[in-house]
């Protein structure tokens, strides 16, 4: 260990700036290829030291090291590189060695990554230098590191800190014409949109991505995008994605495609087959709500809340409360939450403690508007051949 301070004190008193960044080269190359962790931390500190070494001969000697490391078998990866790290945040020289800064941050945080420390991954990148201005960076290089943090931390469940790097790519994601990226992008605020409980934006958005990624993952997209339109709040938006989902021909392969169909058709869910679909959901997608019902569970009451709307004209609290499986102030809660939101047709008698739905006036004045439609375009018809027969006679018979 003496000897080779020896060594560093001699090259670092080499006055000649071309011998010694020769000296050092020479000596890195041998450290390197040996794998000599001690000696290389003497050397990266005198490297790092601007008092010992002048940055003109430094950097290009730590680009050199930083590319070397992933050679290293990875408990000395690691041990070299978060000693680097230290050393070069301690000294304040992080402006100075951007560019080495990032590339040993990358490879660490590949490492952590195979480990499956989510977290420490997303961290180690974290500290890379994207705004200082030392370096001209492509809003590409950018986006891709924001976007890699965000997978990271979404792979350790914490969807607040992906959404605030998501934001961030956001603003330079339209400047990045790399595909692969762009559909990472897409991927993550779909995931993110899911965790928030956002389940119609994120089901739109599960839905986009199956129709454009590779034959497997359109299905992993589209089984997705179901489970999320199932877990939204009814209502007319929802009906529209369950039907764009049930006419997809791609749906009928889905091992969900049984619950899809019977939402589509409005028809009632039983607790046996709600069941069945719980077991294929994540935690946050049965997350315990204020009033103590589970996501799937507020789902499925206001899905059958509306079915019921269909069967009947009106309805008492009790009743309702016996289909639904929930106490009659539940039921009328609900059913009172759906209608201020514009979500169910209807009003509520507190005194006979009864709802009235008014489906049967929607669907009559929607069949009246059809009959309109039909009989104008049955005149247009008669119209065009009355004008055809006196134009051509002949060709009527």
């Amino acid at each position: 260990m003496a000897s080779f301070a020896a060594t560093l004190a001699d090259i670092g008193g080499t006055a000649d700036h071309k011998i010694k960044s020769e000296k050092y080269k020479h000596l890195l190359d041998s450290l390197l290829s040996k794998q000599a962790v001690p000696e290389l931390k003497q050397l990266v500190e005198q490297l790092i030291d601007e008092r010992k070494t002048p940055i003109v001969i430094s950097r290009p000697l730590l680009k050199a090291f930083s590319e070397g490391l992933p050679h290293f078998n990875k408990e000395k990866h690691k041990e070299i590189a978060v000693f680097t790290l230290e050393n070069i945040q301690s000294h304040g020289r992080v402006v100075a060695f951007e560019e080495q800064v990032s590339l040993i941050r990358k490879d660490l945080a590949t490492l952590y990554e195979g480990e499956e420390e989510w977290r420490e991954a997303a961290r180690v990148l974290q500290g890379i230098p994207l705004d200082t201005g030392q370096l001209l960076l492509e809003p590409e290089y950018k986006v891709n590191i924001w976007v890699k943090i965000a997978q990271l931390f979404l792979e350790d469940d914490e969807s607040v800190e992906a959404e605030s790097y998501i934001n961030k790519a956001a603003e330079l994601a339209h400047l990045c014409k790399d595909e692969s990226l762009q559909m990472r992008y897409k991927v993550c605020f779909a995931r993110i949109m899911d965790y928030k409980r956002q389940f119609m934006k994120a089901s739109l958005r599960y839905y986009e991505l199956s129709q454009m990624v590779g034959e497997q993952e359109r299905m992993e997209a589209l089984q997705y995008s179901t489970i999320c339109a199932i877990l939204a709040a009814a209502g007319p938006q929802r009906s529209r994605m369950l039907s764009t989902l049930f006419k997809d021909e791609r749906s009928s392969k889905l091992p969900i495609f049984s619950i899809l169909e019977k939402m589509y058709l409005e028809k009632i869910l039983r607790k046996p087959e709600v069941q069945t679909f719980a077991k294929g959901l994540k935690p946050h997608q049965m997350a315990i709500l204020a009033d103590g019902s589970t996501v799937l569970e507020r789902a499925v009451i206001e899905h059958n809340l509306l079915s019921a709307s269909k069967l009947y004209k009106n309805i008492s609290f009790e009743e309702l409360g016996s289909l639904l499986d929930i106490t009659p102030e539940k039921a009328e809660k609900i059913a009172s939450k759906m209608m201020v939101e514009e979500r169910l047709k209807g009003n509520i008698d507190q005194i006979e403690r009864l709802i009235i739905f008014e489906h049967g006036k929607v669907a009559s004045e929607a069949l009246q508007g059809w009959d309109s439609h039909i009989q104008h375009a049955c005149t247009q018809i008669n119209n065009i051949l009355e004008t055809i027969g006196q134009k051509f006679p002949h060709l009527v018979k």
